[in-house]
């Protein structure tokens, strides 16, 4: 099994969950192979706990199956051989059977499969918890991947269980510097990778079986029997039934479209109509919404938040045909534009705060114009402007030139800010006065200094 990596915070607040003797209802939520499982099982080491994970089969099947994780735990024959086709009965005969007064702890993983084969399950527990299980020592632990029926029918105000859970954990995707100690590439290749798959665990480990980018982009993406080439069906036919709309939305995003005018003309339907696609799209975490950071907050765009979503769209779904074929060749210069889109993303995502802390981090556009970066420190009445070229040997001087003239448009204390002023590039051949000129050697150290391990 491989090392495990970071989630210092989700253990830990497992932990302090632990920590209090009543009983805790712990919800863990996130897209499917995300770490969930994982996370679980090292939060589990050395302690008493059933564990049972559902599958998506018949809830005749699932009922059996937890029946008999049961009886096989506690060695109990009768449960073992006793027919049971109701949820409700097998929760009445667990309370006969669990510890009052031990902590004890009880983990259903992807539970989103039962509540979509049997809805009624989450009041059952709702009934389990408040006759039984709440005056007890129990830590149940309830995951899904399935993201819209654990926020609507576990998480939300409707759902029974609303008030009864102690805790819920969403649990993202890693970051850069985490994520990096999973791929055995060159620095610029780790974070190639990064902006192509994103911080998933099991596509990271998809990609250390590589030491060179481009071989992992033909073998994973641009074959047919790739990891990668069939991954969005899986992922969002879990999700939605509308799918080939949703799929018009995302590839219409991942083009460049990214007003709900532009988005809806791409797809073929009203403007009005697409609204709710894309509020399904932002609280599964899939698209996400930007405004800028200083001025018109009416101005707000859409972008693919899944960079393996992105790259996806942008490169394998309308080179399907030749994928099947084994005809497909990808430009670089199409590599290279998707790169400078997602790296300006990291930088402000994530880059940023290794380098200048206590900012608030954003972008400014306005009409024609637009700045990668716009940070403010408010209490220093600071003010950065950056910006983010994908390139090597990049003038400095002649983007600082621009980036001037573009932050005099920025209305923010004109009057008494202090200006700084910051351009991150793979590498410069000439860097700037007065500017702070960051190459990919420079991320890379900071990177090394904020991580735990990072290969090469």
């Amino acid at each position: 099994m491989i090392r495990f990596i970071n989630r210092n915070d989700e253990i830990n607040a497992l932990k302090k969950a632990a920590e209090n003797d009543g009983a805790q209802l712990v919800v863990i939520y996130g897209r499917r192979r995300v770490g969930k499982t994982r996370l679980i099982l090292e939060f589990l080491k050395d302690k008493r706990a059933l564990f049972y994970m559902a599958e998506d089969v018949h809830k005749g099947v699932q009922i059996r199956e937890l029946k008999e994780n049961i009886a096989r735990y506690f060695g109990d024959d009768f449960l073992m051989n006793v027919e049971i086709a109701e949820w409700n009965d097998l929760f009445e005969y667990l309370k006969k059977i669990l510890p009052r007064n031990e902590r004890f702890y009880l983990v259903i993983d992807e539970f989103s499969y039962l509540v979509k084969n049997s809805p009624e399950i989450v009041s059952v527990l709702q009934r389990f918890w408040d006759t039984f299980a709440s005056q007890t020592k129990i830590f149940i632990i309830l995951s899904g991947s399935l993201m819209g029926l654990m926020t609507d029918r576990v998480l939300s105000h409707s759902s029974p269980l609303y008030g009864r859970r102690t805790r819920d954990i969403f649990l993202n995707p890693l970051y850069f510097r985490h994520s990096a100690e999973f791929i055995n590439m060159d620095f610029e290749g780790k974070l190639k990778t990064y902006m192509t798959i994103g911080g998933v665990p099991e596509y990271l480990m998809r990609a250390t079986q590589y030491d060179y980018f481009t071989q992992f982009l033909k073998d994973e993406f641009f074959s047919r029997y790739g990891y990668f080439y069939r991954e969005p069906y899986f992922l969002l036919s879990q999700e939605f039934k509308e799918i080939k709309t949703y799929f018009a939305i995302l590839n219409a995003i991942a083009y460049g479209n990214t007003r709900p005018v532009e988005i809806a003309n791409f797809v073929g339907i009203n403007t009005r109509e697409i609204y709710p696609y894309l509020e399904n799209l932002l609280r599964l975490n899939f698209v996400r919404r930007e405004i800028p950071l200083l001025g018109n907050k009416r101005a707000g765009i859409y972008m693919l938040n899944d960079p393996f979503l992105d790259f996806w769209f942008n490169f394998v779904y309308d080179n399907r045909l030749e994928i099947e074929r084994g005809e497909f060749e990808v430009k670089n210069a199409g590599l290279e534009k998707y790169f400078g889109k997602r790296f300006e993303i990291v930088v402000r995502d994530e880059l940023f705060s290794l380098f200048f802390r206590n900012f608030r981090v954003g972008s400014w556009w306005h009409r024609g114009d637009e700045i990668d970066i716009v940070a403010i420190n408010e209490a220093a009445n600071e003010i950065i402007f950056g910006e983010c070229k994908w390139k090597d040997n990049v003038n400095a001087e002649r983007i600082l030139k621009t980036l001037r003239k573009r932050a005099e448009m920025v209305p923010w204390n004109n009057e008494e800010r202090n200006e700084r002023y910051v351009i991150f590039a793979k590498s410069f051949r000439r860097k700037a006065e007065n500017c702070t000129c960051i190459s990919l050697a420079d991320i890379r150290k900071r990177v090394e200094r904020h991580s735990t391990y990072l290969k090469r």
